[in-house]
């Protein structure tokens, strides 16, 4: 079973490919004879089937992806995993912080100070309501101030022991927020999914501006090589409106025509703005629910919501 090497460059060709380790990118990768070869370590295959049996019974995976970071994609996961919990609450979804090096999602979703447990069946992920749960590094340090001070090897280590050990049960949809680019954390990421049974997909999130946009169209551009679905761009912090005079500003100015051009550019799908509003900061910070914010934000979010479950059952 090919999986695409760890510590492989923005430029790696992939596995698939038949210049794997002879294209010019390949040069100094440590992994080059072994992708030139066409062979992988046994270890990883096992570490592959170990996740596939694991996810099972997980329906969809998404991917949040970003090009860059503070466009609020991490904001957004949270506002998302939490819309889908309300407006499905027959349904089960789970969200996996992937951010090794900053994770957030303890604080955002109101469970920091939570615990995970282990059991024969695994780490039991923390419950924020009843058919919503949360997977992150951070239950796992002795304090929030602590750094991960690690290298790529021991990160996807840490990937794959949550995709491989984390007791999720039935999930229909699991949101997995990853750090920005498109580094060693996204190609260990797909390269364990992938071979998993149910649907993956991804959502991108970028900032109306063009030096957003630029690192946007490498992670679409990305998702295609990796032959990720991608369900759609989501456009944050688009426009703010001042609390007392109600005039709206656009903080950040799409000089190109924003995300939505940028879309049609890339033949991807625009799935809708949302505003920079001072209270989705409050309710991140004390890890409320996001109940009380812009109508327009909760239409937006109730489409890609409506869009993820269309995806998971076409």
């Amino acid at each position: 079973m090919a999986t695409v090497p760890e510590n492989a460059s923005h430029g790696c060709p992939g596995l698939e490919s038949t210049d794997a380790g002879r294209a010019s990118a390949c040069a100094g990768c440590p992994n080059q004879s072994i992708c030139s070869s066409g062979a992988v370590g046994s270890q990883e295959d096992a570490a592959a089937q170990l996740v596939a049996e694991r996810l099972k019974e997980v329906h969809t995976k998404i991917l949040v992806l970003s090009g860059k970071g503070g466009v609020g994609k991490s904001t957004f996961t949270a506002m998302l995993a939490r819309t889908l919990a309300d407006k499905y609450s027959e349904q089960n979804f789970g969200v996996l912080d992937l951010d090794i090096c900053g994770p957030s999602q303890p604080r955002m979703l109101g469970v920091q100070d939570e615990q995970v447990h282990q059991s024969g069946s695994g780490w039991s992920p923390v419950y924020i309501e009843d058919n919503l749960s949360l997977m992150s590094i951070g239950f796992l340090l002795s304090s929030p101030d602590d750094a991960i001070i690690w290298r790529g090897p021991k990160k996807n280590g840490m990937i794959r022991q949550f995709l491989s050990e984390v007791d999720w049960g039935t999930l229909d949809v699991l949101l997995m927020d990853t750090p920005p680019g498109t580094s060693d954390e996204h190609l260990s990421s797909v390269s364990y999914l992938k071979p998993t049974t149910g649907k993956v997909g991804a959502i991108i999130v970028t900032t109306p501006q063009e030096v957003s946009l630029l690192d946007v169209r490498k992670e679409i551009s990305f998702c295609k090589k990796m032959k990720i679905p991608i369900l759609g761009v989501v456009e944050n912090m688009a426009i703010f409106e001042c609390g007392k005079c109600k005039k709206s500003s656009e903080i950040f100015p799409a000089k190109t025509g924003g995300a939505k051009a940028m879309c049609k550019e890339m033949e991807v799908e625009f799935l809708g703005s949302l505003p920079l509003d001072p209270l989705i900061t409050q309710k991140c910070d004390s890890g409320s629910t996001f109940a009380g914010i812009k109508e327009s934000a909760l239409v937006v979010l109730s489409q890609i919501c409506e869009k993820i479950e269309s995806y998971k059952n076409n």
